[in-house]
């Protein structure tokens, strides 16, 4: 479980990756639990070694690249040694870049803050970054076995986030993995053991204000471990059934604190504890029978049931005191002060303010000791009993097509975030984001695990061979009970009072809350050999469309972050050495938004994009357009646009602005291998 805005595959070094796996709908319960939407399996490079008898292996790769949106620049360069017995490989890569450009202005030119640089109009903030992966893979062949030990580094030295109101501005992760992949007469058993730990480190970026009051910035520190076990085998029981079988154990530890800053009432002088030692525990077994009815006709059930096991600490809040005292106004006019930051950072203290921006007034400090105190007092222990179950049919009458049955029952417990944050004042909610929309969030102790019934149906039609052409259909329909959704907070504090409930156009406070939902949807995919000419090569016309609907069944309201409408059409050309592609990307209007948090909508667009790659011997070369047409728009999944500004104030930067999409941008990058 990582913080909610570094998606998980942003710990992948993509130079290290064989192949990404992508599972919708109905999912198998061997690839993993504690979900209730598709898996993503990713499969990293396998140990190489030299033939049997054969002189070492020596191979080797460099590379690197230029984007020109953003000026961004990186490099790869990896090596193996190996003998028929033992492997050795390094790789390191790296990657950097400035703010991109949007294709037009959506925003006022000027300082991205009071205390801050310049920023032009089309320039999306705090979209930079600067990262380094390494790697260390050992392998080992011994008789039936595969074992290969793999050691991990990435150092990101600062990332901005322009839908979140913090920045990182630094952050280590060590990862360390020992797998062996055995094969006996009975089948094939793999196993595998891994650690990982991340610390990082938060705080207000180039494009955000730094100063408030006499805080020099607001700063936020997480310490992250997860240590995890798995074990899984495959055994043919006949020639028509298969059995998988597996355990899985994963234990994650969180402790996410904020160190004061200044010496005002606001964010001093105790250290925030805003999760203290969280633990979340998973003890998992699985089962999965494959049967192979007859030429036509495979079932396969599965049964995964797990238990997750959560705790924490007890926490405090940056005051132990009840009193009042100056607090920064951050309003327009006479109104609610919530001076806030998004992620997992520090805020400032609400509390009522006169003034304009981020003038000083007279104001009561939140009420940290009351929170802290009921939440202490209760107990944090949560224990979640989970079951999945999947069934799947399969039916291939002939040659050319296929038919697929499914229905499952998938179960997710909250995270540590959903169940465990604690304080309703408003520049702490804003630190707990997982859904980078600019709103706040609180936990809720009482969440359930959701739990989500899906029935899926997927037609295939194709030539024999699947070369030629190729076309499958899959509608769906998902109910989830308990589903993890939120609703306006409501309390005598200032951010969740009377004027939280009603605002239609602003940014807004909310509690996590369990309530049922429906999601239903269709996925078409397809490809065409169109010509292929002996002088001119192959053209292949490959395309996918989407449609998704979500709503909250108890309040009538639409789920978050569903992407509306899309496809994306490509026609590729092949000739020799030669790949050439177009692609378009079409994506209707968002207009089925989340009225609970404001959700922003956004217009319809089509972005065209033009690659090519030539490949001679061990040298190859990409070049490549995208955004050809410099179009300009907004980002449907992209959420709030608070990348400059006084971002630690609630509703001190403007609402109503989704984050746009990249202009055009002209790529290059070079590659030679050994």
């Amino acid at each position: 479980m990582r913080q909610s805005y570094e998606p998980p595959l942003s710990y992948l070094d993509p130079n290290n990756v064989d192949s990404i796996d992508v599972a919708a709908g109905i999912t198998s319960v061997t690839v993993g639990g504690d979900s209730i939407g598709g898996t993503i399996a990713v499969e990293s490079v396998r140990p190489q070694f030299a033939g049997k008898g054969e002189d070492a292996l020596i191979s080797g790769e460099a590379g690197t690249f230029y984007r020109s949106n953003g000026d961004g620049y990186g490099g790869h360069l990896a090596t193996t040694l190996a003998s028929d017995t033992l492997s050795f490989n390094y790789g390191v890569s790296t990657a950097q870049s400035d703010n991109y450009k949007a294709a037009n202005s959506f925003k006022p030119s000027g300082p991205a803050a009071p205390d801050r640089g310049f920023l032009p109009g089309d320039e999306t903030g705090s979209t930079y970054y600067d990262t380094t992966n390494q790697s260390l893979t050992l392998g080992w062949l011994v008789e039936n076995h595969v074992v290969d030990f793999k050691v991990g580094y990435q150092h990101v030295a600062n990332q901005g986030f322009p839908n979140q109101r913090m920045d990182m501005t630094d952050n280590k992760g060590r990862s360390f993995n020992l797998s062996d992949r055995a094969t006996f007469e009975w089948g094939q058993l793999d196993t595998r053991l891994y650690y990982e730990k991340t610390r990082h480190s938060m705080n207000f970026g180039e494009d955000k204000q730094f100063t408030y009051g006499d805080a020099p910035g607001m700063p936020m520190e997480t310490d992250g471990r997860t240590t995890g076990a798995l074990i899984k085998g495959s055994v043919p029981l006949t020639g028509r059934d298969t059995l998988r079988v597996g355990v899985e154990y994963q234990a994650y530890q969180l402790d996410d604190w904020w160190p004061p800053s200044g010496t005002g009432v606001m964010m001093s002088p105790n250290t925030f504890e805003n999760i203290n030692n969280g633990q979340r525990d998973r003890y998992s077994v699985f089962g999965e029978w494959e049967r192979q009815w007859e030429s036509r006709w495979t079932s396969v059930l599965g049964l995964r049931p797990e238990i997750v096991r959560m705790n924490t600490g007890d926490v405090q809040g940056y005051s132990n005191t009840n009193g009042g005292g100056m607090g920064m106004g951050t309003g327009m006019g006479m109104g609610m002060g919530t001076g806030t930051g998004m992620g997992t950072g520090t805020g400032m203290g609400t509390g009522m303010g006169m003034g304009m921006g981020t003038g000083m007034g007279m104001g009561m400090v939140h009420n940290y000791l009351n929170e802290a105190t009921a939440f202490n007092e209760r107990d944090h222990q949560r224990t979640d009993n989970n079951l999945d179950l999947t069934a799947l049919a399969r039916y291939t009458p002939g040659p050319h097509e296929t038919y697929e049955l499914g229905i499952a029952r998938k179960s997710r417990s909250p995270n540590l975030y959903e169940r465990y944050t604690w304080s309703t004042s408003g520049m702490s909610m804003l630190m707990v984001n997982l859904a980078g929309d600019g709103n706040g969030y609180v936990g809720n102790l009482d969440l359930d695990p959701e739990v989500a019934n899906t029935l899926a149906v997927t037609a295939g039609w194709h030539d024999a061979l699947r070369t030629r052409w190729e076309l499958q259909l899959t509608p769906y329909v998902t109910y989830v009970d308990d589903y993890i959704d939120a609703q306006r907070c409501s309390s005598e504090t200032p951010a969740c009072g009377p004027g939280n409930q009603t605002a239609t156009d602003s940014f807004v406070y909310l509690q996590f809350v369990n309530q049922d939902a429906r999601i239903y949807g269709l996925d078409l995919s397809g490809s065409l050999l169109a010509l292929q000419l002996r002088d001119y090569g192959r053209f292949t016309v490959t395309g996918v469309a989407a449609y998704l609907n979500g709503q909250n069944r108890k309040t009538g309201d639409n789920l978050y972050n569903m992407m509306p409408l899309n496809g994306k059409l490509s026609l590729t050309h092949n000739l020799g050495n030669w790949t050439n592609v177009l692609e378009a990307q079409f994506v209707a209007s968002k207009d089925n938004v989340s009225q609970v948090r404001n959700e922003i909508r956004t217009g319809n667009y089509s972005v065209y994009n033009l690659r090519s790659s030539y490949q001679w011997r061990q040298f190859r070369i990409d070049v490549g357009i995208d955004n050809l047409a410099d179009e300009f728009y907004d980002l449907p999944l992209g959420g709030a646009y608070v990348g400059q500004g006084a971002t630690m104030s609630g509703n001190g930067v403007p609402w109503g602005i989704a984050v746009p999409g990249a202009g055009r941008s002209i790529y290059t990058g070079f590659t030679v291998t050994l």
